[in-house]
């Protein structure tokens, strides 16, 4: 290790930055923010350290730098285009025992200036030592991604019960257990979400709960998109991550499965036509039951919860129950399968509107309201369509769509196993029998479907398709 990572307090001390430009200006901001009382030594002044010293009161000396400039220093930053400079002013540092930044000369530096993500007073910091600034600018590009912005309110949240905690919780062992699951489970989440009243409530049961040693967990109700795991939001991943059990569904790809957590329960509720492993009845209450043992559940579905996949039925009876539960969307079968088959769902010069629709009912049939879906200038997009196919290609053309209309068949849509078969009212059914598509299959219609030739993009895996798949050239 190069470098030893430490934090220092630095509020009310004085630090000096010798220099005034660009580079200068960020150090000067950054010192500020940790409450430094900043000194600026330079000959000319920008724009930005004259409105800080207006605002912020920070102490300029418009002149060269000289010997004792930096006496009494707690820390000392060089920031200057001039190297004899720096080097004079590492060199007086190094001498006093102060701490020293010289921008850009590692060489120079008895401490580096991290990239840092600021979550106060959550901090967290990268650093390359100086070898590539912009490599850790990156790095911390992706850890931005990873953590809320909630974590600094957490943080206080934390600090707030602390006491609490450890009068409650007897060994370091068992305050761990709780910090571990509390930071991660129901009070984190509405910490991220703004329900600061609901996360203290949360708080208090949770240290009654234990005290009693009755806890009730929480549901999370996440939408796994329709295949491709880098389509999962990073609220669905951080808490499939944190799931004591994983009750998941049919249509949940198995790279979504396994991006829960390892060592989590997995319960298998799937339903196919004719073949259901778990009435939906049986599911939620199932959600509940587990819940009230305490545990943190994640009912992964497939697509997005709230569009043809139950999600409202399952809350309902958790809200009855009282028990806790969250809402993550997902990517909706419709909006990722016609993305990757380069079937745009609106397009100014071909449709301006766009329906979901089952394309089977709960008796089974598909009786649906068909001068609706055959209205002009939109896109129709079936969901479970396909054993229904012959009756909706039959009643679209019945009720005034052209037998010309395209339409596609998106099999297994965002997947390498994807495929896009296209057709027209009249003929698709040829192309079914010719290449027997499997579910899940997503049927689009509308004058949309002409594009998908020239707007397709993504690359699955080689097939013969005698002419009846479209080509997908690379990704670009």
């Amino acid at each position: 290790m190069d470098f030893l990572p430490i934090f220092i307090d630095i509020k009310a001390r004085v630090c000096v930055v010798v220099g005034a430009g660009d580079v200068a200006l960020r150090k000067i901001q950054l010192l500020l923010r940790a409450g430094a009382s900043v000194r600026v030594i330079a000959p000319r002044l920008t724009a930005g350290v004259r409105r800080l010293h207006a605002k912020k009161g920070v102490e300029i000396e418009e002149r060269t730098y000289q010997p004792g400039d930096i006496d009494g220093a707690t820390l000392v930053i060089a920031a200057t285009d001039d190297t004899r400079t720096n080097e004079a002013v590492a060199a007086e540092a190094r001498r006093l025992g102060i701490l020293i930044n010289v921008a850009d000369q590692p060489a120079l530096c008895s401490f580096v200036m991290p990239s840092i993500i600021d979550r106060s007073p959550v901090i967290a910091a990268v650093s390359t030592g100086g070898a590539s600034p912009v490599l850790a600018r990156l790095i911390r590009a992706r850890l931005e991604s990873l953590i809320p912005a909630g974590y600094g309110r957490l943080a206080a949240l934390a600090s707030r019960f602390r006491d609490k905690v450890k009068t409650t919780f007897a060994t370091p062992t068992d305050r761990r257990l709780f910090w571990d699951r509390v930071l991660q489970g129901g009070v984190a989440e509405r910490v991220f979400t703004g329900h600061m009243e609901e996360a203290e409530e949360i708080m208090r049961r949770e240290l009654d709960a234990a005290a009693s040693n009755s806890g009730i967990g929480e549901v999370y109700l996440i939408g796994g998109g329709p295949g491709d795991p880098d389509l999962l939001t990073f609220r669905a991943l951080r808490l499939m991550q944190q799931a004591d059990v994983v009750v998941y569904d049919r249509l949940v790809a198995k790279a979504v499965l396994d991006m829960t957590r390892r060592d989590a329960e997995r319960i298998y509720v799937g339903k196919e036509r004719d073949n259901h492993a778990m009435r939906q009845e049986e599911i939620n209450q199932l959600l509940a039951r587990l819940a009230k043992q305490g545990k943190r559940v994640v009912r992964l579905k497939g697509g997005d919860p709230f569009i043809f996949g139950r999600g409202g039925e399952e809350i309902d009876t958790l809200a009855a129950e009282g028990i806790p539960f969250q809402v993550v969307p997902g990517i909706t079968a419709a909006a990722g399968c016609a993305a990757y088959a380069g079937i745009p769902l609106t397009h100014r010069d071909y449709a301006q509107s766009v329906t979901f629709v089952t394309g089977h009912l709960k008796d089974g049939s598909v009786n649906l309201n068909w001068t609706q879906l055959a209205q002009p200038n939109q896109t129709v997009v079936f969901y479970m369509g396909l054993i229904g196919l012959p009756a909706i290609c039959e009643q679209l053309q019945k009720h005034g769509v052209s037998p010309d209309m395209p339409i596609a068949l998106v099999q297994q849509g965002t997947t390498h196993k994807q495929r896009v078969m296209t057709g027209t009212l009249t003929n698709i059914q040829q192309v079914v029998e010719r290449e027997q598509p499997k579910p899940p299959t997503l049927i689009i219609v509308g004058h949309v479907v002409e594009l998908q030739e020239k707007l397709s993009w993504f690359k699955a895996p080689a097939r013969s398709t005698q002419g009846a798949t479209s080509p997908h050239p690379e990704p670009r």
